[in-house]
């Protein structure tokens, strides 16, 4: 596909090389000459200085002959007018803005986002993201992430193997026959900073981290098999009342009733405004760093603490402040520079949040085409674990999964067909509407769209 990416920041690179590595066309465009400059010298891409919302930039981009424009530029109004141009006079068909103002993610105001007023087709919001992100990880405590897939009855788990994982050293084929009952599948682990996908007698090693595709309601017992017993937190304390902060807090109160949050926020009139839009969780206006105000707001008690201001150092400090009082608490800090993930575990931070990863995953999953639902990227997209719905064009009906010709390393994790899982084994037999979840590497989507047979964006 032609794709243009408006804005060379770390998210417009991060999706260009993506992009660029699953051999899409790739044009950038941003108004500086040092990020254009440093894209150039690193990519294959087509690099261009000057302003998205000129159609004469516009047009030497291509615009004409592009599939899709993803507007990342750190202002929200220019996103929006970049969609508006690329729609009237290029007549792109897909659009995708970054926008980050909870003002225009109101849903009261969604009907603004149409052909006749904005044509913009999909709308990723940062830290809309993140909150659900943390949300999730809070649903499954001793997974590092937990993604949902097929209507939330397929879920993605990613566990640490610790030293006392009963399951290292198991070939596969017989753990298969030591929890005969349990719905999963193992997809491969990360393991030296590499990607493995595990066959059936290969074993999993002490500091894997393993992606593990479950029935959602087996998500307790799948952990449980790893080794992992920590029970959901009631009790939680949130570092930063800003829109992550916020919305994480919103969230809790819809989906755990029996959750108690506690917000910690800086700034007054932040304080006083998310107190009046929340029911239910308390907001103490004070820094997080202050050993007073967190002794206020009974820090003995917290079971898991989330830094989630815009300062990395501030994240950082106070999750070590927080293993000075207690070692027993759950710490998660939100991070946006990269060199900062080295000081996890001297830091003994038990998770490290990086909203660039989780926006590019956002859109990633809408550049694929057609019947592809959704995508969660590993490894910075090396590999990806994708949802797509068999059509009755697919070459893959009335095919035994032993028969189906698919290269090594697309991995078929789960189907969700009607109300069914199957964790598929050599004998499964793909039938028209199944919804299949599976394991790709980069190399190989232009492989999955063919067998897949999709052709439409």
């Amino acid at each position: 596909m032609n794709i243009i990416i408006c804005g060379a920041g770390r998210v417009g690179f991060a999706i260009a090389k993506l992009l660029c590595e699953q051999n899409h066309s790739i044009t950038v465009i941003d108004q500086s000459s040092e990020d254009i400059q440093k894209i150039n010298g690193s990519l294959d891409v087509k690099a261009i200085v000057g302003k998205a919302t000129y159609p004469s930039i516009l047009e030497k981009a291509n615009a004409a002959d592009a599939d899709m424009i993803i507007a990342v530029t750190k202002n929200d109004e220019i996103n929006m007018l970049i969609c508006q141009i690329a729609f009237s006079i290029y007549n792109i068909q897909k659009k995708i803005a970054r926008i980050r103002s909870q003002d225009y993610l109101n849903p009261k105001f969604s009907k603004v986002y149409n052909k006749e007023n904005l044509p913009i087709d999909v709308i990723i919001s940062p830290e809309l993201e993140i909150a659900k992100s943390l949300q999730r990880k809070l649903e499954a405590p001793g997974a590092l992430d937990n993604v949902p897939f097929a209507e939330n009855k397929i879920r993605l788990l990613e566990i640490f193997v610790n030293k006392t994982c009963p399951l290292t050293g198991i070939k596969l084929n017989e753990l298969t026959k030591k929890f005969p009952k349990l719905e999963a599948n193992i997809l491969g682990v990360i393991r030296d900073e590499k990607f493995i996908i595990l066959k059936k007698n290969d074993v999993m090693k002490e500091n894997d981290k393993a992606y593990v595709i479950i029935n959602s309601s087996q998500m307790q017992l799948t952990l449980s098999a790893f080794g992992h017993n920590e029970k959901i937190s009631n009790k939680i304390l949130i570092i930063g009342g800003g829109n992550i902060g916020f919305n994480l807090a919103k969230n809790i109160e819809q989906s755990f009733d029996s959750a108690r949050v506690k917000i910690i926020e800086k700034d007054k009139n932040r304080s006083e405004f998310i107190a009046k839009e929340l029911n239910n969780s308390i907001v103490i206006n004070g820094n997080g760093l202050d050993e007073d105000v967190l002794a206020e707001a009974n820090l003995d008690e917290i079971e898991t603490v989330l830094a989630l201001t815009n300062d990395d150092e501030d994240n950082l400090m106070v999750s070590v402040l927080v293993e000075k009082f207690s070692q027993d608490k759950r710490t998660m800090a939100l991070i946006n520079k990269p060199n900062y993930s080295l000081l996890q575990s001297s830091l003994k931070i038990d998770d490290l949040i990086d909203p660039r990863m989780n926006t590019v995953s956002s859109i990633l999953k809408h550049v694929h085409k057609g019947t592809i639902e959704t995508a969660y990227s590993i490894l910075n997209g090396e590999y990806e674990v994708i949802e797509a719905e068999i059509i009755n064009t697919s070459e893959l009906i009335n095919k035994e999964l032993k028969n189906s010709n698919l290269p090594e390393e697309i991995r078929i994790g789960a189907i969700l067909r009607g109300e069914d899982i199957i964790i598929p084994r050599s004998n499964f037999v793909f039938k028209k509407e199944d919804i299949v979840v599976f394991l790709a590497k980069r190399d190989h989507l232009s492989v999955v769209e063919n067998m897949f047979r999709i052709s439409s964006i």
